[in-house]
């Protein structure tokens, strides 16, 4: 049966960010239309700003440029770590989002990748302190992007300080996506900068369902500032590399773990 216009598109901005990189030929013969058909839809994808046109197919859009930004390399250096298994988990993560919903997205390399894999939900209400994220955003015009104030610590690009946690708790969210430098099941999810924890325990606390987006080098460790204990989240999403021991101690204490 060949599938309606809508679903034919979700489809494909599914293949394209599960794949990054697919042709006509393929999208033909998986959705059961022709190569013409799948052009439209193409053309029609990019012109929204969901994907990016390429001879013979297509590609995920391409991330924003940050080399623009005189700061500091941090979020930089950490992007191209473990990069294959942050965009499965961000796709993994924005799997759970229906249309419509409300959600919270932290700064982080990994968050990020939540962000860049919303594009085949509509309707969605985003709340976060990252200018990255509302930049990877700005082009879906039937998304709701509130960019929450404060300082901005530009290395990763977030916005911290009392006006940003008062900000945040101005609103209620369906489920939020935390990025983390550490997280350890006794001790909790951490992270390097006490006003960027700040932030983060916000969002935690004005959140449905809270879920850790983390490769698996984050996994049973710990750094300097406390976000919140463990206890409070409901789902870690790891990368499929993680073994069993990793996993463990933290489907012990009652969270659900998905590998992506």
């Amino acid at each position: 049966m060949t599938l309606a216009a809508a679903d034919r598109a979700a489809a494909i901005l599914r293949e394209v960010q599960s794949a990054g990189v697919v042709t006509v030929e393929e999208l033909s013969e998986r959705l059961g239309v022709s190569a013409p058909t799948i052009r439209r839809d193409l053309s029609s994808l990019e012109s929204e700003g969901l994907l990016q046109r390429t001879h013979g197919g297509a590609t995920v859009v391409r991330p924003v440029h940050y080399e623009v930004f005189a700061y500091d390399s941090s979020y930089l250096e950490q992007e191209g770590l473990h990069a294959e298994e942050k965009r499965r988990i961000g796709l993994a993560a924005a799997d759970l989002v229906g249309d419509g919903e409300s959600i919270g997205l932290t700064a982080g390399t990994t968050a990020t990748q939540v962000a860049r894999s919303l594009r085949h939900r509509r309707g969605i209400s985003v709340v976060t302190n990252t200018v990255n994220v509302a930049m990877e955003l700005s082009r879906r015009e039937d998304l709701a992007v509130t960019v929450v104030g404060g300082q901005l610590r530009g290395g990763w690009f977030s916005l911290v300080g009392a006006q940003a946690v008062a900000a945040v708790k101005e609103t209620f969210l369906d489920r939020v996506f935390i990025g983390v430098n550490a997280i350890d099941a006794a001790r909790g999810l951490t992270c390097h900068h006490p006003e960027e924890a700040a932030v983060n325990r916000a969002l935690v606390g004005q959140a449905r369902q809270r879920v850790v987006v983390a490769d698996r080098s984050k996994l049973g460790r710990v750094v300097r500032c406390l976000i919140c204990p463990t206890s409070e989240v409901h789902m870690l999403i790891t990368d499929r590399e993680a073994t069993d021991a990793d996993i463990a101690p933290f489907a012990e204490a009652g969270i659900e773990v998905r590998r992506a």
